[in-house]
């Protein structure tokens, strides 16, 4: 029913790598990315607590094809936390690629959780990182203000969104990804996946429209 969740000064917005490297014509470019833009920014409006996540790698960062001979954008190989797919270099620190989109008014934004700086481990969530056990600071920092929901938008849906969402609920949360205001890279069916990764774990899947102002 349109309009039938009424956010409350209890739940947080997370905006997800809203960043150049990854909006057309960026390094690791999710389709129709920009397309987001403009509902993250209405759903902006409705929410008085927000925060921002940021892809922030270093240089010659291990997740990058160029740091591993041999290999090219989108293998896989092997590392002491799982298997691990290779990407472009994207979001390196101070660039271009790794400034929020010109078009993202987000002026009440209350926190940026910047992960991916530890050169040897990758970061989907904003919650802890690939190795699963280095946290970002996320979880206490919710905790501490009081929030019980987790409202997650951004790029892209079937990697930072799902592992933000999935740990979200890992960490006792109630999660909702808004539908309309998410894209995915959709690599051999990683959409889908992602989709069914979230519902089975609880993860509630909603629109734009679901929402209604406090």
């Amino acid at each position: 029913m349109p309009g039938s969740l009424q956010v409350t000064d209890t739940d947080l917005l997370a905006v997800v790598d809203i960043q150049n490297d990854f909006l057309p014509g960026g390094a690791l470019a999710v389709p129709e990315g920009d397309d987001v833009i403009p509902a993250i920014n209405r759903i902006t409006c409705i929410f008085p607590h927000i925060i921002l996540t940021q892809d922030w790698h270093p240089e010659n960062h291990s997740s990058f094809a160029s740091s591993n001979a041999g290999k090219k954008p989108y293998d896989t190989v092997a590392t002491e936390y799982g298997e691990q797919v290779l990407w472009p270099d994207h979001c390196v620190q101070g660039t271009h690629g790794a400034k929020f989109h010109k078009d993202l008014h987000i002026p009440g934004a209350q926190l940026i959780i910047r992960k991916g700086f530890h050169k040897e481990i990758d970061s989907y969530s904003a919650f802890v990182e690939n190795d699963r056990k280095t946290p970002t600071g996320l979880g206490g920092y919710i905790r501490e203000r009081g929030f019980k929901r987790i409202f997650i938008t951004g790029l892209a849906t079937d990697f930072c969104v799902q592992y933000t969402a999935l740990n979200a609920i890992g960490q006792g949360f109630k999660a909702f990804v808004i539908e309309d205001a998410c894209r995915g890279i959709d690599i051999g069916n990683s959409l889908d996946d992602a989709w069914r990764n979230m519902e089975r774990a609880g993860v509630t899947r909603i629109a734009e429209s679901d929402l209604a102002a406090p």
